[in-house]
């Protein structure tokens, strides 16, 4: 008995998908690649607006609304823009020599201290802070307080924006005034009324060495209870003859 031919069985046409999966890749890169540049034009047009216009809130403070309202907490922000001239030397000293030593001698990073933090992390499994009171303001303005690759790697791109549209003195203005403080409490202003029941161009050395003391970890640490790390800003600020 002769052979039946078989009918011819259409095999799947992969190779016209192939292109389309390509086709639809590059698309969403390339409109991935346009919107993180335009978010990146707005963040440094907010910056370039910063000039002149003080931030009505940030992405921390955004960041800890949601938190209290996600866990169903009470939250009363106390946040009061004041200008750099109403905060008391002493305090503006003690956040730099806490903060940012090197802050009116680099222009956004601190390379010594980078490569001080990095030494520490590979020889002793310790990680130290080197992040700058530039690189502090973008990551409050923009990032909060998460942690990423992508929040460093936004965030470097900014910092320079900030240094050569904003200058020391309006950074060091708008950070002081926008830093957390405490539970919903944003700014020198705030903090010295919270804490010390005063304003902040009254504060003096002790106090604003102890203020200046609570900033790494505001959430967790009193004024009252940092003497040690307070001596050692009064230390670094009299070494700088503030």
């Amino acid at each position: 008995m002769p052979d039946t031919p078989m009918p011819d069985t259409p095999l799947p046409d992969t190779q016209s998908k192939a292109p389309l999966r390509t086709g639809f890749l590059r698309s969403f890169i390339r409109w991935l690649v346009i919107g993180v540049a335009l978010l990146w034009s707005l963040a440094a047009l907010v910056l370039v607006a910063a000039r002149w216009i003080d931030p009505p809130t940030t992405a921390v403070h955004i960041q800890r609304r949601l938190q209290a309202w996600i866990r169903h907490t009470p939250y009363h922000e106390r946040y009061k823009f004041i200008p750099l001239n109403q905060i008391s030397a002493d305090l503006q000293h003690a956040v730099i020599a806490a903060e940012d030593a090197h802050f009116y001698q680099h222009h956004g990073f601190d390379w010594h201290e980078i490569q001080i933090a990095a030494e520490d992390d590979l020889e002793r499994d310790r990680t130290r802070g080197a992040s700058t009171i530039t690189q502090q303001l973008v990551k409050n303005l923009f990032f909060g307080t998460g942690r990423s690759i992508f929040r460093k790697g936004a965030e470097a791109t900014l910092v320079p924006v900030a240094e050569f549209v904003l200058g020391k003195r309006r950074i060091l203005e708008i950070y002081l005034n926008v830093v957390e403080w405490g539970p919903g409490i944003y700014g020198a202003e705030s903090a010295c009324r919270y804490y010390d029941e005063t304003g902040a161009r009254n504060i003096g050395r002790q106090k604003a060495a102890r203020l200046a003391a609570i900033l790494p970890a505001p959430l967790k640490r009193r004024p009252e209870r940092m003497n040690n790390y307070s001596a050692i800003i009064l230390m670094r600020m009299d070494q700088r003859g503030w």
